[in-house]
């Protein structure tokens, strides 16, 4: 069964995801914001919590060590553990993140994989503990992934928090069921600037709606917006 997914995130006005790009405020810091960002989170109470390649990178930090003798793998799925408390999800359609350690500020580490992975990259994550999913299908299911997620691991509860082409990714295939905004009083008005979800030329329209079911006025300027996601008309 599909976990219940809250897409969370931090933004600017003008919809970046850079605090360290951000104009300052008398009504606080960067490190504040992203302080009250990741309370939230907790207050959130998720099982797990998902981002993209990139995301997951700027955390992993470590480079390739595939093992000299990869053997046999497993296909279309490896469960280094199934009794964490919670899990780190990264999506990794081509097999580029490596990690040094079975989790991520002790969340246990789960990888999606597109079908096409190498055999090394697999043995390599097996053998560092980390947990994966192979797509079955040339292009990821991304629900088929979940409903993966939710049987074999548990979860229950999902936070999508991110970037904008994980997200864009979510909200188009109508797997997102609630988002959660937090709005700081700053800007980051950069050319090129992306927001915090994007989907190609094709955009958003007629996809889904959002309904406000909640707006809050936090500490340092913030404003915590959550809404329902349902299919679009």
């Amino acid at each position: 069964m599909k976990p219940h997914i809250v897409c969370h995130m931090l933004a600017s006005l003008d919809g970046s995801l850079h605090p360290s790009r951000y104009t300052t405020s008398p009504d606080g810091t960067r490190a504040e914001w992203s302080s009250l960002y990741e309370q939230i989170h907790e207050d959130l109470e998720g099982d797990a919590w998902i981002v993209g390649r990139v995301t997951m990178a700027e955390m992993s930090k470590t480079g390739a060590h595939p093992p000299a003798h990869a053997g046999k793998v497993e296909r279309p799925h490896h469960f280094a553990r199934r009794d964490a408390g919670t899990y780190a999800v990264a999506l990794d359609a081509s097999g580029k993140l490596h990690f040094s350690k079975p989790d991520v500020g002790g969340d246990h580490v789960v990888v999606l994989l597109g079908r096409d992975v190498a055999d090394s990259h697999l043995a390599e994550l097996a053998g560092d503990g980390v947990s994966y999913i192979v797509s079955e299908t040339a292009e990821i299911d991304l629900a088929a992934m979940l409903d993966v997620l939710g049987r074999e691991f548990g979860i229950r509860r999902l936070l999508l928090e991110g970037g904008a082409g994980i997200n864009g990714s979510f909200f188009a295939a109508g797997l997102v069921d609630e988002l959660s905004l937090l709005v700081a009083p700053a800007l980051d008005a950069r050319a090129g600037n992306q927001g915090f979800v994007e989907f190609g030329e094709s955009g958003l329209a007629g996809k889904m709606r959002l309904s406000l079911t909640s707006c809050q006025t936090l500490a340092h300027g913030l404003i915590h917006l959550r809404y329902a996601v349902s299919p679009g008309a």
